[in-house]
């Protein structure tokens, strides 16, 4: 289910601070403290809060959120992005599509799309593209992931086989000075392999993603060539994509170099 706007703000606050106090939010959301004690229980069931004694932060570094709750948060802004990605691909262009809620997003959003040749560690993204006779798909081998994400040696060895028109990546954590952060350092090298191997590479992040931790580092902001996402970023982030000459997309609106 999609999170209601106070909990929306608690996670941002959550996301500036790292440490919230139960009768600090009371006070900033003017509610009372035994509302916000059953709103930090419900982050925290979820998987997006952790408890900690006398409130809550953020949640873990080193293990990402459920693969069915990251599914629906943010569902529509994800849409929204990947329809925004979809506008700038071309027919007849070759792409990789790597693992995340938000580029299988991009998979249902390219289905209209003629002569496309997709290259992807992702099963629901083969899934999806496959029953479209119009699109070649061509899958990564290596170890299934619970979230049907393909990762290991073969799976990177598979991928520097390839040079490509566009590369779709999806993140787990953007840091405010602009490096790219995830969970599983198995993924991240996949996503080094496709961005060493495409000619552009763009990136999806809903704006969930500003400012969380993650601890494997994946690279830069300035190894990409355009950002898409549904929101401003923090200031900070704002300034390292400007000074690396990154494109940001944004929902009803575009942020020039």
């Amino acid at each position: 289910m999609e999170l209601n706007p106070r909990h929306r703000h608690i996670l941002e606050l959550a996301r500036q601070k790292g440490f919230l106090s139960t009768d600090e939010l009371s006070k900033v959301l003017s509610v009372t403290v035994q509302t916000i004690r059953r709103d930090i229980n419900e982050l925290c069931e979820r998987g997006l809060l952790r408890r900690y004694h006398g409130g809550a932060g953020l949640e873990s570094s080193i293990e990402n959120t459920d693969y069915s709750m990251r599914q629906v948060l943010n569902r529509e802004e994800k849409a929204g992005i990947a329809r925004m990605v979809a506008e700038e691909i071309p027919d007849n262009a070759s792409l990789f599509i790597n693992i995340g809620t938000t580029t299988e997003e991009v998979a249902k959003a390219l289905y209209g799309h003629k002569k496309l040749r997709i290259i992807t560690n992702n099963l629901n993204v083969a899934g999806l593209l496959c029953e479209n006779e119009n699109c070649d798909v061509i899958l990564a081998g290596g170890v299934v992931r619970g979230d049907r994400g393909v990762i290991g040696e073969s799976t990177l060895e598979f991928i520097r086989q390839f040079k490509v028109d566009f590369g779709i990546i999806g993140i787990s954590g953007i840091d405010n000075d602009g490096t790219l952060l995830d969970f599983d350092y198995r993924e991240v090298r996949v996503a080094q392999a496709i961005i060493e191997n495409s000619r552009q590479v763009f990136l999806v992040a809903d704006h969930s993603k500003f400012g969380r931790n993650p601890m494997v580092r994946l690279g830069h902001i300035s190894e990409i060539d355009a950002l898409f996402t549904d929101r401003t970023p923090p200031p900070e982030l704002v300034n390292a994509l400007r000074a690396a000459r990154v494109k940001v997309h944004f929902l009803d609106k575009q942020m020039e170099d």
